[in-house]
């Protein structure tokens, strides 16, 4: 039987509307934005990671040419630090306390990139030059670069006054019924590793423009970001401790957010101050290497794990520590992104008992919080590197391993011992769909030609599930324009995603109109009272079940206005492409001519609200295979094959994107990507010169299918899908790169990135053995 694919709606692959205006040049960022008079902010920051300083004088900077405010710590002493609220609870029941983040630093410096300074000129360039006459006297003193060294006796402490450089504890799980399960395994398998720190890279590097009218008594935000709401809450209440209505915040085109444009940072407040001080707009732009050195960064995990297996390699208990790096201060998240993270711990399989120990520690380098996935990458990368240690260690199969110790379908609802609620799955499903689709069976022969030509070859599994669309909400509102358009109003935030169509599809399902009638508002506090922003994956998962709702409540206002015109019952009313009209007759009205003749207001408008109490799970398999030349160490990509479960397809275009986007970034981390501190915090790659973003030539054309299984949590059965790609293409990677050089050489770890230099490294050192 042949299945239509809709015109619009769920399922249909519809093209993004938003590309239109991006291709033609005529997106609008925050940087193209020239409010009248605008001045230009710049940021003197530390040159050391570690230091007290003093500021001898800034006169010769204010008198500078183009000169007109010069700001420092000292200055700014009505503002309050920026303070996380993500600190979770240790196991005495305590929360640990935060070092928060000041606007401006007033005589310690505790990584290179702390803001010391403000100055506003009349371009960019002039306040740049200005803060070379800052005179600053910084006394140097020992830093703290390492995560790996932090908890060493003799480390130098980031916060003397703490007597450690730990941050916090926590702990998951029940650490004596672990230790009663490995006392009576039958094998033990261990693994070390680190979980290499990322720098985000977006496209388009933070800008904010601050304004101030004195008439209104309030300030007007425009940046950047991934939700309008909580940057007002954050800066009205917590920094200038004004109410929620003094600040209107609006976000145009975003350049690519994958968390780090969610977070409030410094420059956000200091535009809006002098602004205010000044009278005029106040614009700062920040380079590409202010955001290797300031923006949030991600990941820098050390980890110790250990799996207790029976004889037959049944998983009986898994034990984990974790070491996590903050950085000098706790960023707005970043205490709870190991934590979430680590409720992921158990993946896919059956695991009855779990002893999971966090550390946090504070470093000298840039503070660390979400990226895309949010601790999820972390913990699926850790339970798959473990997993295939397993099967090499028992002699089995990765494929079967998995197999033996997946949650069965008939388990679902499933409890894991950190209390995820799982709702469905059929992992065994997905991994056979992919090993076909992968031609797993035929692997030994393309070995064998790798092995004819002088390379050798591997083949890695990832059977991930990760947490996103949390349970919550996201408010959708809708309204009948004059011209028969409808605009739909969300608290979401598209950084590239493709909201604006994905959410027109639901409408316009409902109202049975084209897509390209439904325009989306986003990003303005003045617009819309309220919104969760973008964040976890939860857009379409809980807006979009909202818009699809609100859609339909329109759709019988409409109905209802029309049968009064058309002096028919609504039951007789059909709605297609913009008009109402009898069933069975040619008597229609258009939308536009009943917005015209609507008596009151909220005729034209629907809302609703749909309430999520669980998170969703999507799940899938990865299955990566690479060949590497031993003579450079260079590891290609030769095929890449995922099969997922989302619950619900959307717009397989737009999932298709997604995906791809999640997989070259997981890419990156396991092949290319690191973020290197000396021992002193220097950054080190703080370029693209030395810091190596996956480029197209390494990423083989990805061959991607869905096997869904509706989610029961969510009401029209979706899943969440923005960061699942990443969450799987790591292990999968690594697990392939390892795959090859055990079956040559027998080695069985190699850490991230797996850089041509690392693996022709190892081949080296095993060849000498």
């Amino acid at each position: 039987m042949t299945i239509a694919t809709p015109k619009f709606g769920m399922g249909a692959s519809v093209l993004r509307l938003e590309d239109q205006a991006f291709i033609k040049g005529e997106g609008r960022y925050t940087d193209d934005i020239a409010p009248e008079g605008v001045l230009h902010g710049y940021v003197l920051r530390s040159p050391v990671a570690k230091a007290s300083f003093k500021i001898g004088s800034t006169e010769d900077a204010k008198s500078a040419p183009g000169v007109r405010l010069v700001l420092t710590g000292s200055d700014l002493a009505h503002l309050n630090p920026l303070k996380s609220g993500a600190m979770q609870k240790q196991p005495d029941g305590s929360r640990a306390p935060t070092r928060d983040i000041p606007i401006l630093c007033t005589d310690r410096v505790n990584y290179v990139g702390d803001a010391v300074a403000f100055i506003v000129a009349e371009s960019r360039a002039q306040a740049q030059d200005a803060s070379d006459l800052i005179e600053i006297d910084y006394d140097q003193e020992d830093a703290i670069g390492q995560t790996s060294e932090a908890l060493a006796s003799d480390a130098p402490l980031v916060w003397p006054d703490l007597g450690s450089n730990r941050a916090f504890t926590y702990q998951i799980g029940d650490p004596s019924k672990t230790d009663a399960a490995f006392a009576k395994a039958a094998k033990i398998t261990r693994i070390e590793f680190l979980n290499n720190r990322l720098v985000c890279n977006y496209m388009e590097p933070r800008a904010a423009i601050g304004e101030w009218s004195a008439k209104e008594d309030r300030f007007t935000l425009t940046t950047g970001s991934q939700g309008v709401h909580s940057m007002r809450k954050i800066i009205a209440e917590q920094v200038f401790g004004i109410e929620q209505k003094k600040l209107r915040v609006v976000t145009p085109d975003v350049g690519g957010g994958f968390g780090p444009k969610t977070f409030v940072y410094r420059e956000h407040p200091l535009v809006l101050e002098a602004a205010k001080r000044l009278g005029v707009p106040v614009k700062w732009t920040g380079d590409r290497t202010e955001h290797f050195l300031t923006d949030a960064q991600g990941r820098d995990n050390v980890v110790t794990a250990e799996m207790a297996m029976d004889e037959e390699g049944h998983f009986l208990g898994l034990r984990v520590r974790l070491t996590a790096n903050l950085g000098a201060y706790i960023s707005q998240y970043g205490p709870f992104i190991p934590y979430v993270g680590s409720s992921m711990s158990t993946g896919v399989y059956d695991i009855s008992n779990l002893d999971v120990l966090i550390t946090g520690v504070y470093t000298n380098t840039c503070p660390i919080d979400a990226y895309r996935g949010a601790g999820r990458p972390e913990a699926a990368f850790l339970t798959e590197k473990l997993v295939d240690a397993c099967a090499r260690e028992m002699n089995i199969g990765p494929d079967e391993i998995r197999r033996r110790n997946f949650i069965k379908p008939e388990n679902f609802p499933y409890l894991t011992q950190t209390g995820r609620l799982y709702d469905v799955g059929e992992f065994e499903g997905h991994l056979s769909q992919a090993m076909e689709n992968a031609s797993w069976s035929d692997f030994a022969s393309r070995y064998a030609e790798s092995e004819k030509n002088g390379k050798i070859r591997g083949i890695g599994i990832s059977t991930y599930i990760e947490a996103c669309a949390f349970a919550g909400s996201e408010p959708a509102h809708v309204e009948l324009n004059g011209d028969g358009t409808v605009t739909l109003f969300i608290g979401t935030q598209s950084n590239g995603q493709g909201h604006a169509t994905a959410y027109a599809q639901l409408v316009a399902e409902k109202l049975n109109m084209e897509v390209a009638s439904i325009k989306m508002h986003q990003g303005d506090t003045d617009r819309l009272d309220s919104g969760g922003g973008t964040g976890g994956s939860r857009s379409i998962p809980l807006g979009g079940v909202s818009a699809a709702r609100a859609g339909e409540a329109l759709a019988e206002k409409i109905k209802k206005l029309a049968s009064k015109e058309l002096e028919a019952s609504t039951g007789d009313i059909e709605l297609e492409s913009g008009e109402a009209r009898i069933v069975g007759t040619d008597r229609s009205i258009s939308f536009a001519d009943l917005a015209k003749k609507a008596s009151a207001p909220d005729d034209l408008k629907a809302s609703a609200e749909f309430v999520q109490d669980e998170a969703t799970y999507p799940n899938g398999t990865h299955i990566c295979e690479v060949e590497i030349d031993p003579q450079t160490g260079n590891a290609e990509i030769t095929a890449y094959t995922i099969v997922d479960d989302f619950g619900v397809t959307v717009n397989p275009i737009l999932l298709a994107g997604q995906v791809h986007g999640g997989v070259v970034q997981g890419v990156g981390q396991a092949l290319t990507e690191d973020t290197v501190y000396s021992d002193d915090g220097q950054l080190l790659t703080a370029s693209f010169m030395d810091y190596a973003i996956p480029r197209a030539d390494i990423i083989p054309m990805i061959n991607f299918e869905t096997r869904n299984v509706p989610s029961t949590t969510n009401a029209l059965g979706m899943k969440g899908a923005g960061e699942a790609g990443t969450v799987g293409s790591t292990p999968a990677v690594m697990n392939a790169v390892t795959d090859a050089l055990y079956r040559a050489y027998g080695i069985s770890h190699i850490e991230m990135p797996a850089t041509p230099l690392r693996i022709w490294s190892a081949i080296q050192d095993a060849s000498l053995k």
